[in-house]
């Protein structure tokens, strides 16, 4: 946990089916995502590397810097939608856990 001038992270373990499906591709499925509750932010669902098919995403060159997290790459879906999900490398220390977890705009959650 992390607060910052009434700036606050948290990060907890999650237990719902987290589904993502792109253009009629099942991108990721998990029942084990790290959640995200950050002031002024809805809650955010971090996948496990391991479920996410990483063999479908490409690298893009978007980078962007959150001064709470740190430097966030992101992943876009060849011919279809760019910049479709971040992730981390080198998270600040507070929020560590989210280190390669996954992030998608849109996700479907049971």
């Amino acid at each position: 946990m992390t607060a910052t001038k009434g700036h606050h992270i948290e990060v907890e373990q999650g237990t719902d089916h987290i589904r993502v499906t792109i253009d009629g591709r099942l991108v990721a499925d998990t029942h084990r995502p790290l959640l995200l509750h950050e002031t002024g932010y809805p809650v955010r669902y971090y996948l496990p590397p391991e479920d996410v098919r990483t063999d479908l995403l490409t690298p893009s060159e978007t980078h962007t810097v959150c001064p709470f997290k740190g430097t966030a790459s992101y992943w876009s879906l060849p011919g279809g939608p760019e910049d479709i999900a971040w992730a981390y490398p080198e998270p600040r220390p507070d929020v560590a856990r989210i280190k390669d977890h996954f992030c998608f705009y849109e996700v479907d959650a049971d």
